[in-house]
C-alpha cells in the first residue's frame, strides 16, 4: 500500500508568514486553490481508495479538490490536526521577540521533548498522527495484499507530514530539521509488512 501524503496549499497566513498552528482553521486563498485543483489533477491516475483529512478547513479544501477526481467523500481525523503552537499561534515570523526567538531555538533543537508554550510537543504531535497511520493499515490491510498498488492519501499539514515520515522510516526525531516540505508538497510511502520506504518527497512539479 502507498501512504500519499500532502501538505495543504496556501493561505493568506502562509503568504504574511504568519504561525499557523492547530488552533487556527484559516481558509485557502486563491493561490491555494488554484494549488489543490492542480494536486487533484496530478493525482488522479493513482489507484486511491480512501481520503483522509485534518479537520482543518485548508486541509478539507485540499482533500476535497482530490476527492473530487476519484468520487470518494472524506474522512476527517482529528489525530492529523498540525502541531498545537499555543501562544505562538497567529504570530508573524519577522516579529518575535528575543525570548521567543532563545525559545525556538531551544525548541528546535530538543523539539521531540519540548512543549510549546500552552501548545504541545512533537512527540505528542507524532504520537496522535502514528495512530492514525496504524488505524488505516489495519484497515486497509486486505485491500493492499489484493493489490499493492493502491493508495490511501493523507492530507495534512507540515509537521504532521514530516512526524509520519519520521515515524515510519524508524528516524528519531531530531532528524525533524533535516527535511522541509513546501505548501501542496507530495510525498509518498510505500508500506509492505509494517516496512516502509520514503519514494517520493515534497514533490510539487504540478504547481510549475
Amino acid at each position: 500500500m502507498k501512504l500519499v501524503l500532502v501538505r495543504h496549499g496556501e493561505t493568506w497566513w502562509n503568504q504574511e508568514r504568519r504561525i499557523q498552528g492547530g488552533d487556527s482553521d484559516i481558509e485557502l486563498n486563491n493561490t491555494g486553490l488554484e494549488q489543490a485543483r492542480r494536486l487533484a489533477t496530478f493525482l488522479q491516475d493513482e489507484n486511491v481508495i480512501s481520503i483522509l483529512s485534518s479537520p482543518l478547513r485548508r486541509a478539507t479544501a485540499t482533500a476535497q479538490a482530490i476527492a473530487s477526481c476519484h468520487q470518494l467523500s472524506i474522512e476527517v481525523d482529528q489525530g492529523l490536526r498540525e502541531l498545537r503552537v499555543g501562544e505562538l499561534e497567529g504570530m508573524s515570523v519577522s516579529n518575535f521577540n528575543t525570548t521567543f526567538n532563545h525559545f525556538l531555538v531551544q525548541w528546535w533543537q530538543h523539539s521531540w521533548a519540548m512543549k510549546l508554550p500552552n501548545g504541545e510537543s512533537f512527540v505528542e504531535l507524532q504520537q496522535r498522527a502514528w495512530k492514525v497511520v496504524e488505524r488505516l493499515l489495519g484497515k486497509h490491510e486486505a485491500d493492499s495484499e489484493r493489490n499493492e498498488d493502491t493508495s490511501v492519501v493523507i492530507v495534512s499539514h507540515y509537521f504532521v507530514t514530516l512526524a509520519i515520515i519520521l515515524k515510519a522510516l524508524n528516524l528519531p526525531p531530531e532528524y525533524l530539521t533535516k527535511f522541509k516540505v513546501d505548501l501542496g508538497g507530495v510525498s509518498k510511502l510505500e508500506i509492505h509488512d509494517h516496512e516502509a520506504r520514503l519514494v517520493t518527497f515534497n514533490d510539487t512539479s504540478y504547481q510549475r
